[in-house]
């Protein structure tokens, strides 16, 4: 590999090398929007997935570990591979396109770590908890929900627990509350968006509409959703697709704190202990 990689520079011009130097810099920026694109995404464990199929293919060949079989069954998979990377990645690739039409060079990459305003949302929630209000809250992280907010209210407001509250009145002359509000770096960018349900067949049927979007939009991305029972009057937070259930103020703070804390050192939260779930059969919408 040595020898094939110093024949190709060995044939390269002295007068080249800027260009070359310019398509490299290129390749290297198309590569990092990809996987900034993806960061935080269920695509992006996709895309390992299909490195490792391609890793997979070339292990198998004579050369080297002689699967025939394997190596003709990948090999009728790659020869299909720009098909099979459009159906999986498509709304990725919309997304991606929609950007870089909109910002060629600056869409994207938006810093997340602020988390003050997370005390604004554990009031909110004891406010809406109080009054038997329903909500549900999105809390962006790195995966990037532009596209969830396309049909929404475009509100860019700071955080703040009093005008969570007014969003979540349920009445007919306030379009807001039908739907979720989007937080983005540290402020509510949106209002009134739609979520996707879960697709996971083993939540329990107890569970509403408002507490299965919550969940599904945790199951395609990295994000944050705290959902209010207007029923049960509890506090409720979903994170790569579970739910923890009957948390009040204080016990959402802790959780929130502890999964920031986390991420601030760079480490994976820890699994949920399933006997922590609570498990009530009380319908909840």
């Amino acid at each position: 590999m040595m020898d094939s990689v110093a024949s190709i520079f060995g044939g390269i011009k002295l007068g080249d090398w800027p260009w070359v130097i310019l398509d490299i810099l290129i390749v290297y920026y198309l590569i990092y929007r990809t996987l900034l694109l993806l960061k935080g995404t269920r695509a992006l464990q996709m895309l390992v997935g299909l490195t490792l199929i391609i890793i997979g293919f070339f292990a198998s060949k004579e050369d080297y570990l002689n699967l025939t079989t394997l190596n003709w069954i990948l090999d009728k998979f790659i020869s299909a591979f720009i098909i099979i990377i459009i159906v999986i990645f498509q709304e990725d690739i919309r997304r991606a396109l929609s950007k870089v039409g909109a910002n060629p060079f600056l869409a994207g990459g938006s810093s997340k770590s602020g988390v003050g305003y997370m005390e604004e949302i554990v009031r909110a929630c004891a406010a809406l908890t109080q009054k038997g209000l329903g909500a549900i809250m999105v809390i962006e992280r790195q995966a990037d929900l532009s596209q969830y907010a396309e049909e929404a209210f475009q509100l860019d407001a700071a955080v703040n627990r009093d005008l969570l509250f007014s969003i979540f009145l349920p009445s007919y002359s306030n379009p807001l509350h039908d739907g979720a509000v989007l937080v983005r770096n540290g402020r509510i960018s949106n209002a009134g968006v739609f979520l996707p349900l879960s697709v996971n067949p083993s939540l329990e049927k107890a569970l509403g509409t408002r507490h299965r979007a919550g969940i599904g939009i945790t199951e395609v991305t990295d994000a944050l959703s705290v959902i209010v029972s207007e029923e049960t009057r509890t506090i409720s937070l979903a994170m790569n697709g579970e739910i923890k259930r009957g948390l009040d103020a204080n016990s959402l703070r802790a959780e929130l704190q502890a999964i920031y804390r986390i991420a601030a050192e760079g480490q994976e939260p820890p699994e949920r202990d399933d006997h922590t779930l609570d498990r009530t059969e009380q319908t909840i919408t």
